[in-house]
């Protein structure tokens, strides 16, 4: 199960209390306080990891807490401070305050970091009070308690290249063609359950992240399908990609499943049809008589336009020159 989206409630460590404390040795009658003072608490803090894909590990957590700071003792010992708690997520994760939804910061660097709850302070030993006029206070503080919080964790992956495409249109055959990474390829709909990210790394060493969403039908603005939950995955993608299905095998027209998966992205997000773009004409092979129609009804620059098939590796070699042109167009580097 991919998990984008939880719930949070979080409690940084309570501080640790101070003590009340005598020196009392041979020799020393006028030994004085000797209390050491508590330690702080834990703090909870987010940070960006390049290895974690998504919010699975925290799928069966509803509540969070750091370590406590222990208590001061005898001999002037401060307590040990309590742990931080380091809770390592998805770069592109989003931070909400669950109570207004509030963004209370986006995570998209490697390895940036975000204090959600500060640790509590330790409380005072009775050493810390003394003065020149009371050289034997008997009085110590508790720790403190530290902070809580209700939160919001929502991923939207960051990737340079995003595919939208109906079922079955070779999304994950293509993904497999031009990365390393493996994924489920069946002739049925909806074999990609949870979107994919990968990569392409070229002679240069530089990489584009590529990020394929589950397949998008029609309403899918409105909560059906699969597609509405995903579509936010290709918000922060910097190229789209149109995947069309040429071979008409679904008898659907393909110049409508591309104004249809104009529309869907529009309905969710307008900002989505400013993005640089391409059409991916796939199989190729099965459907070269429905290419002249859709060249003639196209509304776009025609260099836009691909003509390819994944499964037989032809025409991707131009597509991914192109692809790769408009993801580094920018040079922002996530990864």
């Amino acid at each position: 199960m991919f998990t984008d989206h939880v719930k949070l409630k979080l409690s940084a460590g309570k501080g640790g209390d101070g003590v009340i404390s005598w020196r009392r040795e041979k020799y020393l009658p006028k030994g004085g306080p000797y209390g050491g003072n508590g330690g702080d608490g834990g703090s909870i803090i987010l940070k960006s990891d390049t290895q974690i894909f998504s919010l699975d590990h925290f799928r069966k957590k509803r509540h969070v807490t750091a370590e406590k700071g222990q208590s001061g003792s005898s001999h002037n010992k401060q307590g040990r401070r309590g742990k931080d708690l380091i809770l390592k997520v998805p770069c592109g994760t989003l931070v909400r305050d669950m109570e207004n939804s509030a963004l209370l910061y986006d995570l998209t660097d490697p390895e940036e970091e975000f204090i959600l709850c500060r640790g509590g302070k330790g409380g005072r030993g009775n050493t810390s009070f003394k003065t020149s006029t009371n050289r034997a206070p008997a009085k110590c503080t508790p720790g403190k308690f530290g902070e809580t919080c209700e939160i919001e964790l929502e991923l939207k992956l960051i990737a340079d290249v995003g595919f939208l495409g109906f079922p079955n249109a070779g999304k994950s055959t293509l993904l497999s063609k031009l990365s390393a990474i493996e994924v489920k390829i069946g002739s049925y709909p909806f074999t990609t359950l949870k979107p994919n990210l990968s990569f392409m790394e070229f002679d240069d060493f530089s990489r584009i992240y590529l990020a394929d969403i589950p397949g998008i039908i029609p309403d899918a603005h409105a909560d059906r399908g699969l597609g509405l939950s995903f579509l936010r995955h290709v918000e922060r993608s910097s190229t789209l990609i149109y995947l069309i299905d040429l071979s008409g095998e679904e008898e659907r027209d393909p110049f409508d499943d591309f104004l249809t998966l104009r529309e869907e992205a529009k309905a969710y997000s307008p900002a989505i049809l400013k993005k640089p773009f391409l059409v991916a004409l796939n199989k190729i092979d099965k459907g070269a008589k429905n290419l002249a129609p859709f060249k003639e009804k196209y509304p776009f620059p025609k260099d836009t336009l691909f003509e390819i098939s994944a499964l037989h590796e032809q025409g991707l070699i131009p597509f991914i020159q192109k692809m790769r042109t408009l993801a580094q167009k920018d040079g922002k580097k996530y990864r």
